[in-house]
């Protein structure tokens, strides 16, 4: 494979972090599942340098903790967070588990003690469930900012939608329906007129706006006082561009901490380059709103 020089944009690459143990859940979208088959050589000390090593060359990217599940180990989870400096934002991907050895008071307590580290807290909700959910009014409590991730996966049932909205407008959670992004390529990133997700939406939701870049975009509804987008991305994360001057670059999105502490500079499993990445070239993010509006 060839290797570029690297550029990414101001703030650098987000990322991710795959915490060192599971969930209890199978999720039939969940491409992560199979990497946790075998948890030897996982490590929260191995990946303690890794998030140390992300916060010296970019001090001011955006760190995101899935798996797994995050919260199933609140002190692994807090030591990875006490290694993040506050210049950073951090985000955690979670379903919130019902889980055995850990109430959700517990996991609440969490949240109020992280409440000025974390930016948001995403938690998996479907339309049809497919996992032991805990309490919506639990979810409501969390004292972080919040938002609701579903994804819309197959023949999901849209009737559905509209019920699933009032749900959540009740605790004032902003909803992000999500897009199967295996099933993403360049050609229907940007496709309106043949996604029937998105035209599920048009047809039950107000649509207010578009905003997007080179590897993502979302779609943003009002229902009533309620925030919702549709969004979709790239099943990778890095896009090969040559500028006008004739140089061909390696435009990284994402970095991946894997569960070993392994980095990697793509969901592809392509491994990071850090000392050509300590020289990564910044440029301003494309992500802009297109049409519309996006922020109401």
């Amino acid at each position: 494979m060839t290797s570029h020089p690297y550029k990414t944009r101001e703030g650098g690459a987000t990322v991710t972090v795959f915490v060192p143990y599971d969930c209890r859940n199978n999720c039939p979208f969940c491409v992560n599942k199979q990497e946790y088959a075998d948890c030897t050589g996982f490590s929260v000390d191995k990946i303690i340098p890794s998030i140390r090593l992300m916060d010296e060359i970019t001090p001011r990217c955006d760190f995101v903790f899935t798996g797994g599940e995050p919260f199933a180990n609140l002190e692994s989870l807090q030591h990875m967070l006490d290694v993040i400096p506050t210049t950073h934002n951090v985000y955690i991907n979670t379903t919130f588990p019902v889980q055995p050895g850990c109430s959700a008071e517990e996991m609440l307590e969490f949240t109020e003690r992280n409440r000025d580290k974390i930016s948001c807290i995403n938690v998996s909700r479907h339309v049809d469930p497919y996992v032991e959910e805990s309490p919506d009014e639990v979810v409501g409590r969390i004292a972080t900012p919040k938002r609701i991730n579903c994804v819309l996966y197959k023949d999901y049932p849209s009737e559905k939608l509209q019920d699933f909205a009032e749900r959540w407008r009740k605790y004032h959670i902003p909803i992000q329906f999500r897009y199967d992004y295996t099933e993403t390529t360049p050609e229907n990133l940007y496709e309106e007129e043949n996604d029937p997700i998105l035209q599920d939406l048009n047809r039950q939701f107000t649509y207010m706006g578009l905003d997007g870049c080179r590897m993502r975009n979302g779609f943003h509804f009002r229902y009533k006082d309620l925030h919702m987008t549709y969004h979709k991305t790239l099943p990778y994360s890095t896009i090969v561009e040559t500028d006008e001057n004739g140089v061909t670059w390696d435009i990284l999105y994402d970095i991946l901490i894997k569960q070993n502490g392994d980095l990697q500079s793509d969901w592809t499993g392509v491994p990071l380059d850090v000392e050509k990445y300590r020289n990564v070239v910044f440029e301003p993010y494309d992500l802009h709103c297109i049409n519309g509006t996006i922020d109401f």
